[in-house]
């Protein structure tokens, strides 16, 4: 390999940090530039909404290097800089200053950008979004103040600052438009337990429920719903999901299509141009489907899988998925792939909040959701990864070891 060869990453996310460290750990001894819009070097996301939100991490915990990892590996860093435009015909990527980089090899990690409401009133002082660590320090010092509070929006996000305003002490109203909260993620059977968990630790959860405007003088004072109810506030969370950070890319003919469209070993459609993490739509070669995940520990493995690809080292990425949220002293945790519309059955204390769930289709497990039962979580797991026939009834009992199903 051309030691000449210079590499761009942008995104200096997870998956793009973990990609340069890839670069680097497998004796690539080009030129790396890592290009980041944030002003900070890559860190991890999930503590935004939990631990750092209530000042019970240092910040610094949540970094992936510390800055003199990135000079001793000559990796580039730029942040606080944004990309413009991708120019595949000369390989290069314009910044927003209108500098020309080169690539031999391009990398597109940018992630996903928040979705605005598009509401009045949604600029008033005290109304939050929450994405990057200076949304989580702001939000987290305005939580201090706070006394009442609204999220719209009863996904990941809005259910884990939901619950840390509550812990908190702060009064929470949660407005979702959904019949129940995490619904897209975990099905209305789960969905459901969970906002019985949200109405037992005193949360104001209103489901069906949106919003049309929010009010104030010179701050946010209450918000307006879609059935006309006026709810009281100091403070307001607007968290309605995520989109692909892509508009950098029109007109730079990357296929496109709820995000950038890559194949099982992370290849776009351009020579030499590659993505990983919440940007990426792929195909999962093991699934037979396209996915597109946000979640931790795709970012950071798809981002290591995308390097190894760039590298000409590349192989299938096929991986059981995995994600968890941690809400009020309940660790969820949740392997594979469902839908809404696969069955359910229950193993456990549903009621003690100690309990598994599975999801079958057509007979087979596709995913397993634990709620403080970390080692069962872990025996679906190897249930996925190498598929075994399994009954719902075993599935059921408390005294069939799920180790012994995943080890036959």
């Amino acid at each position: 390999m051309a030691a000449a060869e210079t590499y761009v990453v942008v995104g200096a996310g997870l998956a793009g940090g973990r990609a340069v460290e890839t670069l680097r750990q497998e004796g690539f001894d080009g030129r790396v530039i890592l290009i980041g819009s944030e002003p900070e070097r890559p860190y991890e996301r999930p503590p935004l909404s939990k631990d750092v939100l209530r000042n019970e991490r240092p910040v610094e915990k949540i970094f992936l290097r510390p800055p003199e990892y990135y000079v001793e590996q000559q990796i580039e860093l730029r942040t606080g800089q944004m990309v413009r435009a991708l120019e595949p015909r000369t390989r290069e990527v314009i910044l927003a200053t209108g500098e020309r980089l080169h690539y031999d090899k391009l990398l597109i990690a940018t992630g996903a950008a928040v979705r605005r409401l598009n509401a009045p009133g949604v600029d008033l002082p005290g109304v939050h979004y929450l994405r990057t660590l200076a949304d989580s320090q702001q939000l987290g010092q305005a939580l201090t103040q706070a006394q009442r509070v609204v999220v719209v929006g009863a996904g990941f996000i809005g259910a884990e600052v939901a619950a840390s305003a509550r812990t908190l002490g702060a009064e929470v109203t949660v407005l979702e438009v959904l019949p129940v909260p995490l619904q897209r993620a975990l099905g209305d059977t789960v969905g459901q337990i969970y906002a019985e968990i949200h109405r037992e630790h005193g949360v104001d959860l209103r489901l069906g429920e949106g919003i049309t405007e929010f009010r104030g003088h010179g701050r946010i004072e209450e918000v307006v719903t879609t059935s006309g109810q006026r709810i009281p506030c100091d403070l307001a969370v607007v968290g309605i999901g995520v989109q692909p950070d892509v508009s950098w890319l029109e007109g730079s003919e990357v296929a496109m299509s709820n995000g950038i469209l890559v194949n099982e070993v992370c290849a776009t459609n351009l020579p030499g141009v590659y993505a990983a993490g919440d940007v990426a739509n792929w195909w999962h070669p093991t699934l037979g489907e396209r996915l597109r995940v946000e979640h931790y520990e795709n970012a950071q493995n798809q981002g290591v899988a995308a390097a190894k690809s760039m590298l000409g080292k590349g192989e299938s990425y096929a991986p059981v998925l995995f994600f968890w949220s941690d809400q009020y002293d309940l660790t969820l945790q949740y392997v594979g792939h469902a839908t809404g519309q696969d069955r359910v059955v229950f193993r456990g204390d549903v009621a003690g909040r100690r309990f598994m769930a599975f999801y079958l289709r057509d007979g087979q497990l596709r995913a397993a959701l634990g709620v403080n039962r970390p080692r069962d979580v872990s025996a679906a797991r190897r249930l996925l990864r190498t598929p075994v026939t399994v009954s719902p009834t075993d599935l059921a009992d408390e005294q069939v070891d799920l180790r012994k199903l995943a080890a036959r």
